[in-house]
């Protein structure tokens, strides 16, 4: 199993001041094996497991943060999982056999879609073709926790320009 840290839009220390205290005792050090920030990343592939991981900031897909576009995306990336940010708005669905995960900001920073968002981060347990995704918020200053699970599709394609992680 390898635990991945889903994070992203910190925006510090213009938009925030630190990360908020009951997520830095969650993410002590030596837990996690990866981390996916799609930041102002443009688009990266990574294999994690059996899973092909697309991760793109999410400014390139119009309108933000519509699920739709965000599908287009993952088909013409070939990817099992999507993560991706930009609307600062925690998201994690399946959609058309294929998971999305939307990171939020884990500072609760504001941006021009999402003035008030909740804070909040994924952490994800690939297990070869199984991933379980651990979502946290933090809520009128009290942790929660939700959790999604997915499964790899059975006989999905291979595609090329993917890093091992």
């Amino acid at each position: 199993m390898v635990l991945v840290l889903c994070i992203g839009h910190l925006h510090l220390p213009h938009r925030a001041a630190d990360l908020p205290p009951k997520f830095k005792s969650l993410l002590g050090p030596g837990k996690v094996s990866h981390i996916l920030c799609p930041g102002n990343l443009c688009t990266e592939m990574v294999s994690i497991g059996d899973f092909r991981i697309g991760v793109c900031h999410g400014h390139q897909v119009v309108p933000w943060g519509d699920r739709e576009a965000l599908a287009v995306l993952q088909r013409k990336l070939d990817c099992d999982i999507l993560v991706t940010g930009h609307t600062h708005r925690f998201e994690a669905y399946r959609h058309e056999g294929r998971l999305v995960i939307s990171t939020g900001s884990a500072t609760g920073a504001y941006s021009a879609v999402t003035p008030h968002p909740t804070p909040s981060f994924a952490l994800m347990d690939v297990d070869g073709g199984k991933a379980t995704v651990y979502v946290y918020e933090l809520v009128e200053g009290q942790v929660k926790v939700d959790k999604l699970e997915f499964a790899k599709p059975q006989e999905q394609g291979v595609g090329v320009g993917t890093r091992q992680l």
